[in-house]
């Protein structure tokens, strides 16, 4: 497989590339982000873009791609709504928008997380704006997917650019067997996520969106 990860630098991101990375089946992986991430692998090449908004000038570095993993995500705590749907619809839609064109066959996995809104009418203004990014990806890519995980425990070094997620996860890291057995069904790890984006790339999946239960 030839894949693309967007948003390789953020915690989900370290975890999928290094999934992609180990995978005997992937075949090269291309990163896409405004800074590098400061790994040197033969299979790693990466394009350094600043405009999230407009791939056209990279467009032909996307063609004939088989998976995108899409993992670009901001906290909305502090930014308007204005703000916060550039990063999560705009940027999203702009990149599934390009791949659409050049790699009409790819899948093309958006990671959303739990409590996202599909009827795009509640009231929190993240779970809406998540929410029709998901529906809007799911009408534009026929094998596009939607994955909403929970609480993710960073493993292999992966971390969080956001501060206190950071102090968050050195808190819980020693409960993680705890918190895994109390509530199997909304925890899981950057290793398991990153499987199963590899897995739904090979294999499909019957649920176009997949809860944190069913990422392992």
């Amino acid at each position: 497989m030839r894949v693309v990860v967007f948003g390789a630098t953020g915690m989900v991101g370290q975890g999928v590339l290094r999934e992609c990375l180990l995978a005997d089946d992937v075949e090269s992986v291309l990163v896409v982000g405004r800074t590098g991430t400061g790994l040197r692998h033969p299979k790693l090449r990466e394009i350094i873009h600043r405009d999230f908004t407009d791939f056209a000038p990279i467009a032909d570095e996307l063609a004939g791609l088989d998976a995108c993993f899409y993992c670009l995500g901001v906290s909305a705590a502090g930014l308007n709504e204005a703000d916060y749907t550039r990063v999560t619809y705009d940027y999203t839609l702009a990149a599934a928008r390009t791949l659409a064109a050049t790699s009409p066959g790819l899948t093309f996995v958006y990671v959303s997380g739990a409590g996202t809104d599909s009827s795009e009418r509640g009231r929190a203004r993240w779970a809406r704006v998540k929410g029709r990014t998901e529906n809007a990806v799911l009408a534009l890519l026929p094998n596009g997917y939607a994955f909403r995980p929970g609480f993710i425990q960073p493993m292999h070094g992966a971390v969080s650019k956001t501060g206190w997620y950071r102090v968050l996860y050195r808190m819980t890291t020693p409960l993680y067997p705890v918190l895994r057995r109390l509530f199997p069904g909304q925890v899981t790890t950057t290793e398991l996520v990153g499987r199963a984006m590899l897995r739904v790339a090979r294999e499909g999946s019957p649920r176009r969106v997949l809860e944190s239960r069913d990422l392992g």
